[in-house]
């Protein structure tokens, strides 16, 4: 990545960046001091990276697809899924549902496991559209999925989970995402 800096007098505090193709292009104070320049840059160049990573999960898998298959073979049809896409910002969990607005986040994380691995998490929080809490009638709706087990296992042996147990009211041990 080529990086140009631009510095200003007019600027006073604030660094902005723009990355056009691959040439990252930042406008910085003139009396800024290189080693606040160059932690800003290493920011910027992180930030854009997280978004080019980002933008080709989500180009090149279909979440919402696999979304609308889950929903229609087992949910039969009646979820309503408003956005559902990958996110490089969720370090400690796998996905997160917003049951009121319907939009589904899932780690990128994920996208380096088998599909059915994948799907299990999206299952996991298409029911959360249904129960928002990791209660029994949700653990219920979650069992419905085949491969529910083995991917909570796979999960389990990955090690990103362990912070996320909670017990359900009958007082056993469940994995929330």
């Amino acid at each position: 990545m080529e990086i140009t800096i631009t510095r200003s007098r007019r600027r006073r505090r604030t660094v902005s960046a723009r990355l056009v193709n691959d040439t990252l292009f930042v406008y910085a104070p003139a009396l800024m001091s290189e080693p606040a320049l160059t932690k800003a840059i290493d920011n910027f160049k992180a930030r854009f990276q997280r978004k080019k990573i980002k933008d080709e999960l989500n180009r090149k898998t279909c979440l919402l697809e696999v979304a609308r298959l889950l929903n229609e073979k087992y949910f039969d049809s009646k979820l309503k899924i408003n956005k559902i896409e990958y996110v490089t910002n969720q370090s400690a969990k796998f996905g997160c549902c917003d049951y009121r607005s319907g939009n589904i986040r899932i780690s990128h994380k994920l996208s380096a496991m088998p599909p059915w691995v994948r799907d299990y998490v999206v299952f996991h929080e298409m029911a959360h559209l249904l129960e928002p809490h990791h209660k029994k009638p949700f653990w219920d709706i979650v069992s419905r999925y085949p491969l529910a087990e083995r991917a909570r296992g796979y999960l389990m042996a990955v090690g990103m989970e362990s912070q996320d147990c909670q017990e359900d009211e009958a007082g056993e041990q469940q994995l929330s995402f």
